[in-house]
């Protein structure tokens, strides 16, 4: 019985294997789907998603990714846990969030979808969390840190921080958690208050939960991605998801903020408008070329499509019960960031930063990479710049090379940050490193 079950099994990976190879590659180049008004070509659905997956290798002895001209990248921390997001402290302490899914049992039943947790395990993304987050003390601004430390442990998959006033705010997947900071702690002994919790259970599709705080330190913001791809959980699953939250830190009272963001992930404050932007991971599974991801500005009370619709009133066919009173308010995103990219961190490059100057003044975007395209898109780090509070042009490559010549992962970037020096900080998850980007120096001649 067990031989025979195994042999069915072996016969459907293959048929699936062989379906999803046979899947339609992209008709329109990745840059056709980026920008302030990206084409969007019809939607494709099939049983079988399109799948080419980049496998998880590592870096090489030695190995870094590839940088633009003027530039230059060297490791700032290596052999880490997945490290997945990164905060600045004021005092230039770099803190890391070392952090992986949770026990999701109900993410996904199925045939096919045991075959997308196969796939997604081959591209590195079923390690056990470490659910801690790390320090890294670079006070002399070299690029190497002198310390580090365990900040603090035993968390639940965390994800994004802030700080405001001398409290340290951590997101885990199921809330907002409160500790006291001293500044130049290496160590937080004392147990988090909560203060805020967030839709989470036993779904728990996108678990990432991300904050970010007012200037004024009176307000956060937290991202909540979508229970599912295209709302195929059931629509009660998403209360409250695919959702900005927004967290009084006075009255402790929260709302949701703007809605109808599949996966909301990345957030950034820009200067010239003062705007909330975030960048979000669109839908899959409708071809090659859809649906774009995207970075926008949010709008209070804002509703932004999901699931019924994708950049603006271009409806979803999978969804069965349509919304079009929602429909029909929904907003186009500010700035599409290319199909299947996984755009998850921003962060806004200043004219203080280490980067020519070329580089500043607009968004870094990290692209995590595709899975759900062929060719693949993604993997790397890219620069838009920005005028008057919005985009102004076309991105540009800031760090490449994230694939080796054979379509496998050496490293996938995900959080962004610069540190107090104005180097750029890059978390790779699957190189379990930390790199630094900075101009590269200049030859001077007598």
């Amino acid at each position: 019985m067990l031989a025979s079950t195994r042999a069915r099994r072996r016969t459907v990976l293959a048929a699936f294997v062989l379906f999803a190879a046979c899947a339609h590659p992209a008709s329109l180049s990745v840059g056709d789907g980026i920008g302030p008004s990206p084409q969007l070509p019809p939607p494709s659905t099939s049983l079988i998603p399109t799948v080419k997956v980049a496998e998880a290798k590592g870096w090489p002895a030695d190995g870094r990714p590839t940088v633009g001209p003027g530039l230059m990248v060297k490791p700032f921390a290596t052999d880490l846990d997945h490290p997945r997001w990164l905060y600045v402290l004021p005092n230039g302490d770099v803190l890391v969030a070392e952090t992986n899914a949770p026990p999701r049992p109900d993410d996904g039943n199925g045939i096919r979808a045991w075959f997308v947790r196969r796939y997604m395990k081959k591209a590195g993304a079923a390690v056990a969390s470490a659910n801690r987050i790390t320090l890294l003390r670079d006070a002399d601004g070299d690029g190497v840190p002198e310390a580090r430390s365990v900040l603090l442990d035993s968390l639940n998959s965390p994800f994004g921080m802030a700080l405001v006033d001398r409290r340290l705010y951590v997101a885990n997947t199921d809330g907002v958690v409160r500790y006291p900071y001293a500044r130049g702690q290496m160590q937080i002994a004392a147990r988090g208050v909560p203060i805020a919790p967030l839709p989470a259970g036993t779904i728990n599709h996108h678990w990432t939960k991300n904050l970010i705080a007012t200037v004024d330190g009176s307000k956060l913001y937290a991202t909540v991605g979508s229970n599912s791809n295209a709302g195929e959980n059931g629509i009660d699953e998403e209360e409250g998801r695919a959702a900005v939250w927004e967290i009084d830190l006075t009255t402790g009272r929260r709302r949701v903020f703007a809605f109808g963001l599949r996966n909301p992930v990345g957030l950034a404050w820009e200067p010239a408008s003062g705007a909330l932007w975030v960048s979000v991971a669109e839908r899959d599974e409708l071809g090659s070329d859809l649906v774009p991801d995207y970075m926008t500005a949010l709008h209070d009370g804002a509703f932004y499509g999901f699931p019924f619709s994708y950049y603006g009133q271009h409806l979803d066919p999978r969804v069965k019960h349509q919304r079009p009173d929602l429909v029909a308010r929904a907003l186009v995103p500010d700035y599409a960031l290319g199909a299947h990219t996984a755009s998850l961190g921003i962060a806004w490059s200043p004219q203080t930063s280490l980067l020519p100057a070329s580089l500043r003044n607009g968004m870094i975007v990290s692209q995590h990479g595709s899975w759900n395209r062929k060719p693949q898109s993604g993997y790397k780090v890219i620069f838009v710049p920005f005028e008057n509070g919005k985009p102004s042009g076309p991105p540009v490559d800031v760090v490449t090379g994230f694939l080796d010549a054979h379509g496998d992962a050496m490293g996938r970037p995900v959080g962004v940050a610069f540190d107090k020096h104005g180097g750029l900080l890059i978390a790779d998850d699957v190189g379990n490193t930390i790199w630094r980007v900075t101009a590269a120096p200049t030859l001077t001649t007598r």
